[in-house]
């Protein structure tokens, strides 16, 4: 039987690019899941729950606040992607929110990151800006982007 944890860390490893420093460690992602209304989503290469044998093709690791839920990471393994899974995804992930009664979802990116438009498809906008917050000493620094989901409460 593969861990949750296994199969996130397989997720990770392949996902972030070195370059920019943003996969999380091990202990960094166990330590946030034994934290309160911290939430994750496994998929699997078809698009859904990875069975007790199989490893994950994405993940999202998310946690509420209040009214909100931030959405802390999402990734799809390189060779998955392009196949609908990371929409699969943040609409479970969105989903999932606002079951658990979330008004808001915020995520952050790194400019000029290609997520952002499955983020602008999802019905997010941009809500700020960190200058320079992302700095690897190989690049100049680059500026975070954070993004912004509103529940529609129209019946």
């Amino acid at each position: 039987m593969i861990d949750d944890l296994d199969r996130i860390m397989g997720v990770m490893q392949v996902s972030f690019d070195p370059a920019y420093g943003e996969a999380w460690t091990r202990r960094q992602v166990a330590d946030t899941l034994l934290m309160p209304r911290t939430h994750y989503c496994l998929i699997n290469a078809n698009g859904l729950q990875p069975d007790a044998e199989e490893m994950a093709a994405g993940f999202t690791l998310s946690r509420c606040v209040t009214d909100e839920e931030e959405l802390l990471l999402i990734a799809v393994s390189p060779q998955f992607r392009g196949k609908g899974l990371g929409g699969k995804l943040l609409g479970s992930t969105i989903s999932a929110s606002w079951n658990r009664g979330m008004t808001r979802v915020f995520l952050e990116m790194r400019e000029h990151n290609p997520a952002e438009r499955l983020y602008l498809r999802h019905g997010f906008v941009r809500a700020g800006r960190r200058p320079d917050y992302y700095r690897n000493g190989v690049s100049d620094p680059i500026d975070a982007i954070t993004f912004m989901l509103v529940k529609n409460t129209a019946s």
